[in-house]
């Protein structure tokens, strides 16, 4: 049980660093207390660095159990500046820059910065690459040495082989028809990406990538380019010329045109939600130790099992969640892809069946 394993020793290593009553005074004098807002934004947030944890050191000091990644800045009144993360901790000043509310600026007046640096994100999103790259390129060498061919697949292949079928017969071919095998490649590679990105981001401590908006805009960019290169003169004819009474066609002709935008953009909406409410409730339910203990210590360990009950059964939920987002992004692709494909040669090959089903969409 990751997650309870994990808050658990998050309850015992941070309680004291969080609870007000032994918190660290801030600049002000103030004693510094649990900010629920400030973990929970910060968990689902991109940063220079993988934070686990905060904790209570033997010499009283609060210390951080963190991954710093390389920040790499350029400015064009000082070129570029490299250094690790790190460097920027406790408000230090590293060639002219330091770190606010999580974002890296200039220090002087008048000089601008461009982050390039690998962020949490980015990195993450670079093992999840790597990982997926290795993975499908192990199963293609087994079946050139006949595993799976000449005999059953075993292991890895097997379950692999089961999520191709299950792409191919459910997603690919209702929707694409014989067209099907010329998009097998998009698909199943927008499927095992959004679910391996998904799948690292449960781990406690990384990045929530596709609970990102800019990642889920990149896809759903990318997903609007191949609906429009495999649209044809049937699918404009409908859009610029439907079939419907002339007074009707200047509100339906700027709907359909709308339509193209929207169902990218519902794409990108719909998985971006679906990861950051998750993740946040995932937090939110955590965070309770550590504001019940702010109040009372004795409370915050005595509200502990039900607070990780929740959380666990929600880590679970949120593993079929994986599955499920990358799936309906998926189907809705190709639904979205068999749509602009429409024409009479479709209904021979049964391509469109049950796109016009407002559930899919």
């Amino acid at each position: 049980m990751l997650v309870a394993t994990f808050s658990i020793f998050l309850l015992n290593f941070s309680v004291e660093a969080f609870a007000q009553g032994d918190g660290e005074k801030a600049t002000t004098g103030a004693k510094k207390g649990f900010d629920a807002n400030e973990v929970i934004f910060g968990h689902v947030k991109d940063a220079h660095e993988f934070h686990f944890l905060n904790y209570t050191g033997s010499d009283g000091e609060e210390h951080e159990a963190v991954i710093p990644l390389p920040v790499i800045l350029y400015s064009p009144q000082k070129g570029f500046s490299v250094f690790i993360s790190s460097a920027l901790h406790h408000n230090a000043i590293v060639d002219g820059y330091k770190l606010t509310e999580g974002k890296i600026v200039p220090v002087d007046k008048g000089v601008s910065v461009y982050d390039i640096s690998l962020s949490r994100n980015v990195v993450q999103m670079l093992i999840a690459t790597i990982l997926f790259v290795w993975l499908m390129i192990s199963i293609a060498r087994r079946y050139r040495k006949g595993y799976g061919v000449k005999s059953a697949p075993n292991g890895t292949q097997n379950a692999i082989e089961i999520v191709i079928n299950f792409i191919d017969e459910q997603v690919a071919r209702p929707n694409l028809g014989s067209k099907a095998g010329k998009y097998m490649p998009y698909l199943l590679t927008i499927f095992f990406f959004i679910l391996i990105n998904t799948f690292f981001g449960l781990i406690p401590g990384s990045a929530n990538v596709t609970g990102n908006i800019a990642f889920t805009m990149v896809l759903s960019v990318i997903a609007f380019f191949v609906i429009m290169f495999s649209s044809n003169k049937h699918f404009w004819g409908h859009i610029i010329n439907p079939d419907v009474p002339w007074w009707v066609k200047p509100i339906l002709v700027i709907v359909e045109i709308l339509g193209i935008f929207t169902k990218p953009f519902a794409l990108m909406i719909r998985l971006f939600a679906n990861m950051l409410a998750g993740h946040i409730i995932i937090i939110c339910l955590i965070s309770l130790i550590f504001i019940f203990g702010a109040l009372n210590k004795g409370i915050g360990y005595g509200f502990a099992p039900v607070s990780l009950a929740f959380a666990v059964f929600i880590y679970f939920i949120e593993i079929l969640v994986a599955f499920i987002q990358a799936f309906i992004f998926t189907n809705l692709t190709a639904v979205f892809v068999g749509q602009a494909m429409e024409g009479s040669h479709h209904a021979e090959h049964g391509v469109g069946a049950g796109l016009d089903d407002p559930a899919l969409l």
